[in-house]
């Protein structure tokens, strides 16, 4: 002890020792470091780490053996006394003397204590003993959770009053080595904001109770951008949400609780913006509502899990070594640590607060009410009992009580487990409405609870079960057995249960609704089932088949189905049911319950059309050729990317479930249970498990190949969005199909002459007369799997649209005839749809003369249309000079697109017609929009005609197709969102005035041209949600946003900070009297500004931007010195720096997360390029443009949020690259940020971390 408080702290530096080898190789051979660690110790920086470690940790032994504690012999790893062999020091002494003795030795031992005590507080406190033991903490956690639960297990076994002492000394010292762990940034002031959460400023308005919302805008931008009808994610919502809160929450610094609130909020101000909807083909309250009382508490059920199951892991391995499980619950404690659980109890608790986004939809105050009434006469029923409960009052309560979103948010989290009903008991959460006789209230019945209590599915009860979500699992997997194995009778009955509100508005139960539709895709083969050939035992399910494909078409029933992530299952779960009926003859009728005919070719159609939906098949040819860095994010345009996420989930799925199940079996092994199963259910035993399966009996993979009518088809479309049709040779089969198939269409007008000569010759050779003649309709319609017919449409729309351009067809029979083909097969309108929009892009048809005599015309208002277009453009800050509206040039159009909006616009606008119009309509969009303009008005003006309650929706829908290829329309729409967020009232929006925030940004989608003020703005965030996938180059976007962002810090600096307003961007901004809250100001909004920047730009291109920004944007930006203003003030260019940091930051931790993930290989090769890059610039390898306030602020505002926030990170940079920054870091005196970077670089890392210290 002596010697160690006389030495320890003057070891000689690692970079000043000679003989460094002679030195490693002796502390090791006498302390035999390298066995007791199971390292390689090579490096004296490594062997001194571990020399300070295994001091500490034999004192911690040596205290607690001189407290008579018996530590097990595995526990006693680290002893300095190596190799030497310890012996019995016991000396017989007389008996006379025996109490003096042993008086002396308990003084001794005492005395030890203490001493040993303080020199394990020393060595805590030095910075460089402490550094060291840092580096342990950081990179060895095994061997430091061991020291720390002897540590704390001095605590538990306190049985003396010196224990006692001794215990309380060593908590802290455990509490300063936990306190001192985290870099803190001792001497820049700005950096220390930028990674403190705390440190924000509320410079936003308030509306809607907004304060710091920003910070968590890209909260509210994930999930508007999931609203969009045309787009259906093929992965789940909740995966991806749940992510990125746990990247924000690391990015931020916040609190678990200001998390979760965050979190809540964005998912309320999102319904919200349902409040005055505009009818169209998108989705509506019901996909906004799954967000808010499904996804969102998902999310949280999925961020709460992963602490509880890290917690329980904690817990089993503190029970293996000390016997006590509650020794992690006391670290938390310890450490002032609060669980996610409770961070989410204290976000619901406040979030009764924000009452201006409780207030509960009028569709669904009726279900608030009653969950308002069910807490009510809980409580009731406790406070007649116990007297009345603290904070309720004494009035009558009312049947009509007054619930909002906040009930039915906690009874979401009720039925997730994530609270209990404890939650009825918070202060205000009833209000007033509680009298002791409110328990007497009924509460309106279910009618599933007269279904669960075995009542016939009666007319009456259907109907109520079809519109009354369902409240538990147990009455989903009833009706779910009834639609498999019920009665034929009830089966497409119990099927149109399960896709009713029970899928739409079952929030508490909707992720189970969702596996169980699925499910309904693919029944099971029967075991009495004796039908031939695959998949027959689907034709007799078909009336079951076609109740689910029924209940399912809607488009928010899709975007629900999309939001739980179902969409691969779903197209896995079609592609049989494709297969199957299309290959059958449409000679079978099934009956369903309800007496309706149900027609092979009507189930083929919903299936293939649902199919279909999934994934972009009508995308133009240039959206194909679109490859790389370049592509939209999410415009898969092929099947096999839904299949390829679908055998990916399988695999993953299997694999998981054979190693829990292998867990199991060596568990009970191991506990001598798997033999016969003693003191195990037999469901239990791993032996008798049916479940546990190798992954060789797993489910099969799917693949296209299986399917062959279905890939033949999926080949075509290929082809002919590739190209020209080609190979039709006469005589063949699909030619004698076509043939039949255009005397079917024209036998009336054609007064029964065969219109296969009238058609003329396709583009590619002639079609000869059928030999048939005119007859009876019935002989007429070909009777022939959907298939064939589907190969055959191609080259009729071919030969018709050929006809029609020659003269030879009139445009009206055209569409007549189109539309004939599409009520005989409506599976056929994907193969039209398809082969018009490859033509519009070719180019090579004449146009079509819109001039109400052959075609439509929409002179009736589209001069009204194209000025509504400009005005909405305008009310958003737009200004497209070359937008011409008017003129005498008369209406027209590519022949392609005419005789699709042609036939588009003699569809049914009912229910049954939806998914026609959901292929349809988007297809007719991106045809329009590929054409010159004024195409898109056009279009758009003869569908004003024909649906005129739609009228908000296509203009909205019009105006978006002007930043497909106008870039500078997209940099003034980008302007307009930092506008809008930041509140400015910039003069190019002059009716936008706005404090800014998320409600600024966000705040309607669609204007309102009926407004009594005229159209009113359209919020800039969400037309940029709307507008960005349709881009045909999306690179340029990383520059724009990352000079908005510079532009904010400028302005900010020049404004905020030194009383200088630089007439750009920021206005009426009043000059702070302290400089260090205009500095806390202006840094609050350099963060919200860089976190709209991260958010747009990682939604805009993803990783894949990410990437680019990382290895070309920032690194020339810097080079160049793009944008440098001269004589620039300091501050200035320290802020800008700041910036720059701060969104490049956010970018990579939105974009690839903050722990290990399937970005972890591209993100550790991005990150490790850019700090070479820094690297080689610290060095003067490479010569900035960039002002050195600037790249130094840069530097060390982006290392140290790393440092801080991601620290895994670090430890996938290369090695050299760390020691080079960490080298070049003490050369700008900022030995603190070097050190703590090696801290976090792993092992490898260790020797050069000491060699700094």
């Amino acid at each position: 002890m002596e010697l160690l408080s006389r030495y320890a702290f003057s070891l000689v530096s690692t970079n000043m020792a000679l003989d460094r080898a002679k030195i490693v190789k002796a502390v090791d051979d006498a302390l035999q470091i390298s066995q007791s660690f199971q390292l390689p110790v090579t490096e004296l920086g490594q062997i001194l780490v571990l020399f300070v470690f295994t001091v500490v940790s034999s004192l911690v032994d040596a205290i607690a053996e001189d407290l008579g504690l018996q530590l097990r012999q595995s526990e006693k790893q680290y002893k300095l006394t190596g190799n030497m062999e310890q012996h019995d020091m016991t000396i017989e002494v007389e008996d006379g003397s025996n109490s003096k003795r042993h008086e002396h030795r308990e003084n001794l031992r005492r005395t030890n204590i203490v001493v040993a005590v303080d020199m394990v507080r020393k060595l805590t406190q030095h910075k460089r003993t402490s550094t060291f033991l840092r580096l342990v903490y950081r990179n060895m956690p095994e061997q430091w959770s061991s020291l720390y639960q002897r540590s704390q297990m001095l605590q538990a076994h306190s049985s003396s009053s010196n224990l006692k002492i001794a215990s309380e000394l060593l908590t802290q010292l455990t509490g300063y080595i936990q306190r001192s762990l985290e870099y803190q940034p001792r001497q820049h002031q700005a950096i220390r904001m930028l990674i403190d959460a705390g440190s924000q400023t509320s410079a936003f308005g308030h509306n809607y109770g907004l304060g710091r919302s920003s910070l968590w805008i890209p909260f509210d931008l994930f999930m508007e951008n999931a609203m969009d009808g045309r787009q259906i994610p093929a992965t789940s919502a909740i995966e991806t949400l749940a992510e990125l809160t746990k990247s924000l929450q690391a990015a931020y610094g916040a609190s678990w609780q200001e998390t979760f609130l965050g979190l809540w909020t964005a998912s309320l101000r999102l319904m919200q913006r349902e409040r005055d909807p505009i009818e169209g083909p998108l989705p509506h309250l019901d996909s906004r509502l799954c967000i808010l009382l499904s996804i969102t508490p998902l999310v949280v059920v999925t961020v709460i899990e992963e602490e509880e199951r890290s917690l329980q892991a904690a817990d089993d391995n503190s029970l293996g070594n000390t016997g006590n499980t509650d020794d992690h619950d006391k670290q938390k404690k310890l450490s002032g640590q609060v669980t996610r659980r409770a961070a989410l109890h204290s976000s619901l608790r406040i979030l009764g607060q924000f009452d201006g986004l409780l207030v509960p939809p009028q569709s669904v105050a009726s279900v608030a009410n009653q969950a308002a009434i069910k807490a009510a006469s809980l409580l009731g029923s406790i406070t007649s009992g116990n007297g009345a409960h603290d904070g309720l009052g004494s009035s009558g309560i009312s049947r009509n009580a007054v619930g909002n979103m906040q009930h039915l948010i906690v009874e979401a989290c009720i039925a997730r487990k994530l609270i209990d009903s404890s939650a009825y008991l918070w202060p205000g959460y009833v209000g007033g409405l509680i009298n002791p006789l409110s328990h007497s209230i009924p509460v309106q019945g279910s009618p599933w609870s007269a279904f669960m209590e075995g009542s016939p599915l009666s007319i009456s009860l259907r109907n109520a079960l079809i519109t009354t979500p369902a409240s538990s699992l147990a009455e989903l997997e009833k009706i779910y057995h009834i639609a498999i194995n019920g009665p034929e009778e009830e089966r497409s009955a119990a099927a149109s249960i399960l896709c009713g509100a029970s899928l739409i508005r079952g929030w508490n139960v909707q992720e189970h609704t969702v596996r169980l539709v699925v499910k309904l895709l693919s029944p099971p083969v029967p075991a009495d089932y004796h039908g031939h050939g695959p998949g027959n035992h689907l034709v007799a399910s078909a009336p079951m088949l076609h109740a689910v494909l029924k209940g399912i078409t809607t488009v928010d029933t899709v975007h629900v189905l999309s939001l739980h992530g179902m969409v691969p299952e779903v197209a896995a779960a079609l592609m049989p049911i494709c297969e199957v009926f299309g290959s059958i003859l449409p000679t079978g009728i099934q009956s369903s319950t309800k007496g309706e005919e149900v027609l092979v070719y009507t189930i083929f159609s919903n299936a293939f059309i649902l199919l279909l939906r999934l994934w972009k098949f009508y995308g133009c040819a240039h959206e194909h050729s679109l490859s790389g860095k370049g592509a939209p994010v999410g415009s898969e345009l092929t099947l096999e990317y839904l299949l390829l996420l679908y055998n990916m989930r399988v695999a993953s799925s299997v694999n998981m479930d054979f190693n829990r199940n292998m867990k199991d079996k060596e568990y009970f092994q191991a506990n001598n249970m798997s033999g016969s199963g003693i003191g195990l259910p037999e469901s239990s035993n791993p032996s008798k498990d049916h479940t546990l399966k190798s992954p060789l009996s797993a489910p099969q993979q799917v693949l296209i190949d299986s399917f062959p009518n279905l890939k033949v088809w999926y080949c075509q479309h290929q082809a002919c969005i590739a190209s020209t049709l080609s190979g039709f040779v006469r005589g063949n089969p699909v030619h004698q199909i076509a043939d039949r198939l255009l005397n079917m269409m024209y036998w009336k007008m054609n007064k029964g002459v065969s219109t296969s000569s009238a058609a003329g010759t396709s583009a590619n050779g002639s079609i000869s007369s059928s030999s048939g003649s005119a007859g009876e309709d019935a002989s007429r319609r070909p009777m022939l799997p959907a298939w064939e017919i589907l190969g055959a449409v191609p080259f009729v729309v071919d030969a018709m649209l050929t006809a029609c351009a020659h003269g030879r067809l009139s445009p009206r029979d055209l569409t007549t005839g189109l539309r004939d083909l599409v009520e005989f097969l409506p599976a056929s309108v994907a193969t039209i749809v398809s082969y018009f929009s490859a033509e519009v892009t070719r180019g090579i048809w004449k146009p079509a003369s819109m001039n109400g005599t052959d075609w439509p015309s929409p002179a009736a208002n589209l001069l009204s249309v194209e000025a509504e277009v400009k005005e909405t453009l305008a009310a958003t800050g737009i200004d497209v000079p070359s937008l011409v509206t008017g003129g005498n040039t008369a209406a027209t159009l590519p022949l392609p697109l005419a005789a699709l909006v042609s036939l588009t616009i003699t569809f049914k606008m009912d229910k049954n017609s939806e998914s026609l119009n959901g292929i349809a309509g988007l297809a007719l969009e991106t045809a329009a929009a590929g054409s010159p303009w004024p195409s898109t008005p056009i279009v758009a003006a003869l569908w004003a005609q024909k649906v005129r309650r739609w009228h908000d929706f296509i203009i909205f829908a019009s105006a978006r197709t002007v930043f497909r290829q106008d870039k500078y329309a997209v940099s003034q729409l980008l302007r307009s969102c930092f506008a809008a967020a930041l509140g400015s009232i910039n003069t190019i929006m002059p009716r936008l005035t706005v404090h800014g925030g998320v409600g600024a940004l966000l705040g309607r989608c669609y204007p309102s041209h009926s407004s009594p003020g005229g159209t009113s703005p359209v919020a800039p965030g969400l037309v940029y949600l709307r507008i960005y996938r349709g881009m045909y180059d999306i690179r340029f976007v990383t520059e724009e946003i990352l000079t908005l962002v510079v532009e904010t810090a400028r302005d900010l600096a020049a404004t905020g900070m030194n009383g200088e307003y630089s007439g750009q961007s920021i206005k009426n901004v009043q000059r702070l009297k302290s400089h260090q809250l205009s500095l806390a100001n202006a840094l609050a909004r350099v963060k919200q500004a860089s976190s709209l920047g991260a958010s747009l730009l990682c939604i805009t291109g993803g990783s894949g931007l990410v990437q680019m920004l990382y290895q070309e944007t920032l690194p020339t930006w810097f080079l160049s010195g793009n944008g440098t203003k001269p004589k620039t003030a300091g501050s200035a260019s320290a802020l800008e720096g700041y910036a720059i940091a701060h969104f490049s930051f956010l970018c990579g931790v939105c974009s690839w997360g903050v722990n290990a993930s399937s970005f972890s290989k591209r993100r550790a090769q991005v990150v490790g390029i850019h700090m070479d890059f820094m690297a080689r610039a610290m060095e003067g390898k490479i010569s900035l443009g960039c002002e050195h306030t600037t790249w130094r602020a840069y530097v060390l505002g982006f290392l140290a949020m790393i440092v801080s926030c991601v620290p895994n990170w670090i430890s996938e940079v290369n090695i050299e690259t760390l020691k080079r920054l960490a080298t070049e870091l003490r050369w700008w005196h900022e030995p603190e940020l070097s050190i703590a970077l090696l801290e976090r670089g792993g092992l490898r890392a260790m020797s050069a971390a000491a060699d700094l210290v």
